[in-house]
């Protein structure tokens, strides 16, 4: 039994989750003890096929379990806005929780840097559109790479400065929790609330797909030996889900580095926690996706 199953969980009969990049590691295994719960889980994916086989494992040996597929590119503007389009009901919890980490310089369909785009841009314009359904929570997956990163909000696209794969990656971590920090200002009226995690170091294949760095390569070839499972990654992504946590809160492991170990709440780096900051980060987002919204 893996250590996501072990985690409690209440029974989630009746919750409807849509968990974002659940075809692998984290995601995956978030999803599986979700669906272990019995909530109605929506695989939020890129790969039909890889979503469609996964949805079909998550479902073996469990009568009755609701998992369903649904395509999503959090790299392509437009595919957002069609799942967006398509999601007309509510839901519980939209878990924010694909990502790309430490890739070569590459850009999205709408220019975007990849890293940016994908793991901060993507999600905003995901849950600014379908904030209208969500009923509970926004958890949204970071990492303690944010205190190495800095956020330019005149250069955020890495045109004037020398890219560096690691860099753009903790900006686009810091930008995960410092959204999660003006989110949940502007739930908060509704009693409805944001939480960001860090899942820890976790073995898996973040990082070693198509534009896959050097970088990206050796992290992941030393976490293969000091990383924890994502069954115990996702630890911090169901805590989040189902605990009774302030609004903000920042969730990750209690080990050495925050590196491994039970959930807890985590501190955060002074720009993660600068609320100016973060209202500047929510109007040049606003900006770029063309998606304008109400405080």
């Amino acid at each position: 039994m893996t250590s996501a199953r072990r985690t409690f969980l209440p029974d989630l009969t009746g919750r409807t989750v849509i968990v974002t990049g659940a075809t692998s590691g984290v995601g995956r295994a978030t999803a599986d003890a979700l669906v272990g719960a019995g909530a109605r889980v929506v695989l939020a994916v890129r790969n039909q096929a890889k979503g469609d086989a996964v949805a079909t494992e998550l479902r073996a040996g469990r009568t009755g379990a609701a998992v369903e597929v649904r395509v999503l590119d959090l790299a392509d503007l437009s595919s957002v806005r069609a799942f967006a389009a398509a999601w007309t009901e509510p839901v519980d919890v939209l878990l924010n929780n694909a990502g790309v980490m430490a890739t070569t310089r590459a850009q999205t369909a709408d220019g975007f840097e990849l890293q940016l785009g994908t793991n901060h841009l993507g999600h905003f314009l995901l849950t600014t559109l379908l904030l209208p359904q969500v009923t509970d929570r926004v958890v949204t997956v970071s990492s303690d790479a944010h205190r190495f990163g800095h956020l330019d909000l005149t250069d955020p696209q890495w045109e004037r400065r020398r890219y560096r794969a690691f860099g753009a990656y903790g900006q686009s971590k810091l930008a995960n929790l410092l959204f999660t920090l003006e989110l949940d200002r502007r739930l908060r009226s509704s009693g409805r609330r944001a939480l960001a995690v860090h899942p820890g170091w976790v073995r898996s294949d973040l990082g070693l797909g198509q534009h896959g760095s050097v970088a990206a390569r050796l992290s992941q070839g030393l976490g293969s030996v000091f990383g924890q499972t994502a069954e115990d990654g996702a630890r911090s992504s169901l805590t989040a889900v189902v605990g009774d946590l302030p609004g903000g809160s920042y969730v990750g492991p209690d080990g050495l580095g925050a590196n491994r170990g039970v959930p807890t709440l985590l501190g955060r780096s002074r720009a993660a926690a600068d609320a100016a900051l973060a209202t500047r980060l929510w109007s040049l987002s606003e900006q770029l996706t063309g998606q304008r919204t109400e405080d």
